[in-house]
């Protein structure tokens, strides 16, 4: 009886992965699948939604293609091993159903109160491998939502420009690992002496990357 019970969810298992439903994934996408770039952006959205606390929703931060980026940027166990997070969180419905009518469905298919109490119940499990899937997923959402600009400026937290200073140190040594050629400085680039220069603070201008 048990091998039949495994054999039938091995078998819902294989059906779920490869069944369709899935949107194409975005343009720029080059690591992760469609069904992953799928469960990032409705993790992405059931954390970071529309109407937050902070404006900028998980959509407008790009998580998606952050995710995709930061795997792909792994090496090849640990790319696997955050490839078998976003499947785990996917398709672990079928042992651990989010509550609510159909529970078992894919994480992506749920309502967004299923989706929500999902999550959460992967946040305060008992059994510590679960709560290592959520911390492990909501670090690789985190690191995303906060790498955008936008998020950045919502919290006061985008970096300042710095202005330039000419000193006489300039017109003597280069940058480091730089020629002495390279300086390309004069006396006429100094900054004039008793130039004031405003210290950045809270309300400093904020760097052109940011910005």
């Amino acid at each position: 009886m048990l091998g039949w019970i495994v054999v039938v969810a091995l078998a819902g298992l294989g059906f779920r992965r490869f069944s369709l439903g899935y949107p194409a994934r975005p343009v720029g996408a080059s690591t992760l699948g469609a069904r992953e770039i799928h469960t990032v952006r409705i993790a992405g959205r059931t954390i970071y939604p529309e109407g937050g606390a902070i404006a900028a929703s998980a959509d407008r931060a790009g998580l998606a293609l952050h995710a995709d980026r930061f795997v792909g940027a792994q090496t090849g166990k640990n790319r696997i091993l955050m490839r078998l997070l976003l499947v785990a969180i996917e398709h672990a419905t079928l042992v651990f159903p989010a509550p609510g009518p159909r529970g078992w469905r894919r994480f992506t298919a749920l309502e967004p109160d299923q989706r929500l109490a999902y999550l959460d119940a992967w946040r305060h499990s008992e059994l510590p491998a679960r709560r290592l899937v959520f911390v492990s997923l909501r670090a690789i959402l985190t690191m995303g939502y906060f790498a955008n600009p936008e998020v950045l400026r919502s919290l006061g937290l985008a970096p300042r420009e710095i202005p330039r200073v000419v000193t006489e140190a300039d017109l003597l040594w280069p940058a480091v690992g730089e020629h002495p050629q390279s300086i390309r400085f004069t006396r006429g680039d100094l900054t004039p002496p008793g130039d004031a220069r405003a210290p950045l603070g809270p309300t400093g201008t904020i760097h052109p990357d940011y910005r």
